[in-house]
């Protein structure tokens, strides 16, 4: 068996990489890195080492590299004989890609491929259909496309080298719907008839905490995520920005409220693992993505509000982000920028995509006003 995956770094390598192989797949391994790329070429296996209470070292083969910049036909090529197709380049890069893969599409034939995007956004792999099929409606009959559920936490790595250190927890849930009965062999993921639960439960607790907690930590200038959760306001303002998270999935989803308050506290365990060191300000890159409309702060709060209930620690966590201000992330730029030009119903329009009139409304106006007069 074959797979495709876009995305070499550590997500790639570390994840969803190595599950692949563990499932007996060949994986192709395309970027435009060129460094990595040839590293990958180079080497004739690489190291996935867990940490954690369930820590284990794994040892990856039977992979190759592609560089698909300067070889995109290779790139088209391996797409047309690939059983899977995975990406995990970030929610924004997808439309970089899909040239490549409606490229390879264009070359199959046989059974459709099995396209999947592994990225941290709700209907992902749904976005990635759009751009591959972009002009080229004729090649739908040639993919699958199925959503998926991610979730691994992967701190920075070494960027000289392959190995990858991870958490020894993960979980990649996929809809099993579009397949038909004829769901790819991935003994480590698990198919689910509703994937909407998996998606939410995991961007509206992992994504929210993990964000809330960097741009609290970025503003009192704490470096690292764990160093952050030691301070009692900043674990107070996640702790509560999660309840707000929790209500909302217990009633829209009947999650169990015991187990799922398990499901949040292993979360911030998690995010306080000594031996998986991150920043607040890696974690907090790309303001303008997290703060959109259907992402981890924005969504979970409209919803709460739609149903009339409060959202008050949500809407504090916005206005935190939005005084993400590290001059090395060109959206926090934008976002500073942004702020210094726009009215604040206008921001919140155009960057939070709520509108006069919707109930969330009145409060982002008054957190965006509140960022402004600082």
């Amino acid at each position: 068996m074959r797979a495709v995956h876009f995305g070499a770094g550590n997500i790639g390598r570390g994840f969803v990489g190595l599950i692949l192989h563990r499932a007996g797949y060949e994986v192709a391994f395309v970027d435009v890195n060129a460094e990595l790329i040839a590293m990958l070429q180079a080497a004739d296996a690489y190291q996935v080492r867990e940490v954690g209470p369930e820590a284990r070292v794994h040892t990856v083969t039977g992979f190759t590299g592609i560089d698909s910049r300067a070889d995109p036909d290779a790139a088209a090529r391996a797409v047309a004989e690939a059983d899977v197709v995975t990406c995990a380049v970030g929610p924004n890069a997808m439309r970089f890609i899909a040239p490549v893969i409606r490229a390879g599409l264009a070359l199959r034939s046989g059974a459709p491929v099995t396209v999947m995007a592994c990225e941290n956004a709700i209907g992902a792999s749904d976005t990635l259909r759009e751009h591959v099929l972009e002009g080229a409606p004729e090649l739908a009959d040639r993919a699958v496309f199925a959503n998926t559920a991610v979730d691994r936490i992967i701190p920075p790595q070494d960027p000289h080298g392959l190995d990858v250190v991870v958490e020894d927890f993960f979980e990649w849930s996929i809809d099993r719907r579009p397949f038909a009965g004829r769901e790819p062999s991935i003994p480590d993921a698990h198919f689910v008839d509703d994937l909407a639960p998996f998606v939410e439960r995991k961007l509206f607790t992992v994504n929210t905490g993990h964000a809330t907690t960097a741009y609290a930590g970025w503003m009192r200038g704490i470096p690292t995520i764990a160093e952050a959760l030691e301070h009692p306001g900043i674990r107070h303002a996640v702790e509560a920005a999660l309840a707000d998270t929790s209500r909302l999935l217990v009633a829209r989803f009947g999650f169990d409220a015991a187990q799922h308050g398990a499901y949040v506290e292993r979360a911030l365990a998690r995010f306080e693992n000594p031996a998986l060191p991150d920043t607040c300000e890696r974690i907090g890159r790309q303001p303008l993505r997290k703060l959109s409309r259907h992402e981890r702060f924005v969504e979970p709060a409209a919803q709460l509000l739609e149903r009339g209930e409060p959202a008050d620690a949500l809407v504090a966590a916005i206005g935190t982000a939005l005084r993400f201000d590290a001059p090395g992330d060109e959206e926090a730029v934008e976002l500073q920028r942004l702020l210094a030009e726009l009215e604040p119903a206008a921001l919140v329009a155009q960057v939070m995509g709520i509108e006069a009139g919707h109930p969330l409304a009145p409060q982002l106006v008054a957190a965006v006003a509140d960022a402004q007069a600082r």
